[in-house]
């Protein structure tokens, strides 16, 4: 009888905590949210919608994500923000991250967007290794040669830096040999990176990669960003020539937390 109980209290807590995944990465499923404009009827109406990527250890659910997703739904455009596989809501774990495997959960989102019937366009934000990602799908659609391509990319202080990081064995206070990384380091002192996102991590061609898409572009970074250096926009800018915009935000940090309705006011110009 005990064990029964057990079983039944068992299936009844996955059966409350379940989480209904739409789409799904190499990691498993993508918790994602979908923000409409008010009063928008996806049965009627058609839209643009903007696919956000949050950086590293962070979240959909965390700025500068919100904030842009709501002013984008104020300006008539719908948004999907998720979690990478092995973030928070996602599954997966964070010790399993690799960068392909985010351009992989970053291509399963577009390609449930491109299903989506009231889409007529579908841009692409990153932020911070989320920018990464962003402008590695967005090359990776272009050479794909997809009917449908990226109409924009607004790329937050894009953190390219993280190969030079791997690459030099020095990674958010971690410290290793890069020719042989151990199985995990840990980031500030609790996030666990993996010996696979190391090794991958160094040798991935960032800017070739990024530099397949010919769409307009839209940088944009602070001025007090002490994590990923205004070089790394400045390096993304040459890679895309006259085709993108470099916007410095004067007194704005990394985290996009204190100029973040500037910020998301200069996304939604540009997406707009």
């Amino acid at each position: 009888m005990r064990t029964t109980i057990t079983i039944f209290l068992a299936l009844l807590t996955t059966m409350l905590y379940a989480k209904d995944y739409q789409v799904f990465g190499p990691q498993g499923g993508l918790a994602m949210t979908v923000t409409l404009p008010k009063d928008f009827n996806p049965d009627t109406d058609t839209c643009s919608m903007v696919i956000l990527m949050h950086g590293i250890f962070a979240s959909k659910d965390i700025l500068p994500m919100p904030t842009i997703a709501r002013k984008l739904a104020k300006a008539g455009i719908a948004s999907i923000r998720f979690d990478f596989g092995g973030h928070w809501d996602s599954e997966g774990e964070m010790q399993q991250m690799t960068i392909e495997k985010e351009i992989a959960d970053a291509m399963a989102i577009w390609r449930y967007a491109k299903s989506l019937p009231y889409v007529t366009r579908i841009g692409l934000l990153g932020h911070s290794q989320g920018g990464v990602v962003a402008a590695m799908t967005a090359g990776r659609i272009a050479a794909s040669g997809d009917s449908i391509q990226p109409y924009s990319l607004a790329l937050i202080a894009p953190g390219s830096v993280v190969k030079d990081a791997c690459l030099h064995g020095k990674f958010f206070g971690a410290k290793f040999n890069p020719q042989d990384p151990p199985a995990y380091i840990k980031c500030f002192g609790i996030m666990k990176l993996g010996r696979e996102y190391i090794l991958t991590t160094q040798q991935l061609d960032i800017y070739g990669t990024a530099s397949h898409y010919k769409g307009k572009v839209r940088l944009i970074h602070g001025s007090k960003d002490r994590i990923v250096p205004l070089s790394c926009s400045e390096d993304f800018k040459a890679t895309y020539g006259n085709a993108a915009d470099l916007i410095i935000v004067e007194g704005e940090n990394h985290m996009i937390g204190l100029k973040t309705q500037r910020v998301a006011n200069l996304v939604v110009d540009f997406f707009q």
